[in-house]
């Protein structure tokens, strides 16, 4: 959520560094319900006063044995009229936060101009993709005999599941370890098992709601559940209504989990395999900073994702997301794409987002500021590290030999209890 000072201080200012993305704000309708409210507020205040004098006149009255019925009158019919201005000022409050809820951040200032992927700067590119003497396969017809089975997962949940079972299983297992050791080892996060269900609070906070219900799947109940998205959102939650003390920033937190995404703006998009599932599984790293730390720990993060990719020697690029293609809540975005032969182009296994004060404005994640000793806003920053699936159909494809079956990296041997190959 934008700072509301800055919304109603420079309102014509939110609007232009929104239009970067494409967005257009509506100035008038909002500047129409902020006179609305200001109108109602200063009533409020009026009415407040003139209660609070009246029950200093009905005090007054009573200590001198003066007859009570006319200030006790005044009071019931100016608490009646405040009762009314507090409730039209809660409705016009609501609709104010509803605009709020539905505005994307604003994008730092180094953030591509562009309105798609098209627009996206590749920063750097690790390793050179491989050339094969034969003609490629990709990860289906590689996968299916070695226990990749989308008819199955189709008979019992329908397209874009997946069952995997035998060594691709165990491979699949393997990674979401290997990449956790690897961050909580080398990279000083800390592993957490967090639910998979969360309430719609959750998702308001960081991000995924109101705006992008249509992408969630609800769970019927009362109250109600949201499968996660991602783990990004109860690792975030983590901080929901803190004052953090200074000394415990940064605070580095993954997770592997499963997520859960109805995928309902991509319809017709990626319909083969494994590469956009209902269900998949990620590894996810958050990183929750002081403001001036934020940049500095989106480059870190990136180069953790980095890692991983690096390990498992796979080629890869980074890329800095164009205004129009960076996400809802983000400041700003890299991109990790990884080469797949079977598609010759690099595709993404990886976020890495700082979203500044965004998500900590709704969550109301603060830290004690030494300096002015005050609570201030943290920032959040979130990262795929990386996404498992996607990782599995890049080793498939990338370490493929020409009789189908497939080499292990060296750095998943000992993972896979030191078998080297898949057949």
């Amino acid at each position: 959520m934008l700072d509301p000072k800055l919304l109603r201080s420079d309102l014509p200012g939110v609007a232009a560094a929104l239009a970067r993305r494409g967005f257009v704000l509506d100035v008038g309708a909002f500047a129409a319900l902020e006179e609305q409210r200001k109108s109602i507020q200063i009533e409020a205040d009026r009415l407040r006063a003139e209660r609070n004098a009246n029950a200093k006149a009905v005090g007054f009255a009573k200590s001198k044995g003066e007859d009570l019925a006319l200030p006790l009158a005044a009071g019931e019919a100016l608490a009646a009229a405040l009762q009314g201005i507090e409730k039209r000022l809660e409705l016009i409050q609501a609709q104010i936060t509803d605009l709020q809820l539905g505005l994307p951040n604003i994008l730092h200032a180094s953030v591509p101009d562009g309105l798609d992927e098209s627009a996206n700067v590749e920063v750097r590119r690790y390793g050179m993709p491989r050339e094969f003497n034969f003609e490629p396969k990709d990860h289906v017809a590689l996968g299916e005999p070695l226990g990749m089975d989308f008819e199955a997962a189709g008979r019992m949940s329908g397209a874009r599941f997946v069952v995997l079972s035998g060594m691709l299983a165990k491979l699949h297992r393997a990674l979401a370890q290997f990449m956790l050791d690897l961050h909580v080892r080398d990279h000083g996060y800390r592993e957490a098992y967090v639910p998979y269900l969360v309430h719609a609070a959750a998702l308001v906070g960081t991000g995924q709601l109101p705006k992008f219900e249509q992408d969630q799947f609800a769970v019927r109940g009362d109250p109600g559940f949201y499968l996660i998205p991602t783990a990004e959102v109860p690792l975030t939650n983590l901080v929901r209504d803190q004052i953090l003390a200074p000394e415990r920033l940064p605070i580095k937190l993954t997770a592997h989990t499963p997520c859960f995404r109805s995928e309902a703006g991509a319809a017709g998009k990626d319909t083969r395999g494994m590469i956009r599932q209902h269900q998949f599984d990620k590894v996810e790293m958050v990183q929750i900073v002081r403001p001036e730390d934020s940049y500095a720990a989106l480059e870190e993060m990136t180069g953790h994702a980095e890692d991983v990719l690096k390990a498992l020697e796979l080629p890869y690029r980074v890329v800095s997301l164009c205004a129009g293609d960076t996400g809802n809540g983000s400041a700003k975005t890299y991109d990790l794409e990884v080469w797949l032969p079977s598609q010759k182009k690099y595709r993404e296994i990886s976020s890495c987002s700082n979203c500044e004060s965004f998500q900590a404005r709704r969550l109301q994640a603060r830290w004690r500021n030494p300096e002015t000793g005050k609570p201030e806003l943290v920032h959040t920053l979130n990262g795929s590290g990386v996404a498992v699936g996607r990782a599995l159909v890049a080793i498939l494809e990338n370490y493929q030999r020409e009789d189908g079956s497939v080499t292990i990296p060296t750095a998943m041997v000992p993972y896979m209890g030191g078998a080297d190959l898949l057949r």
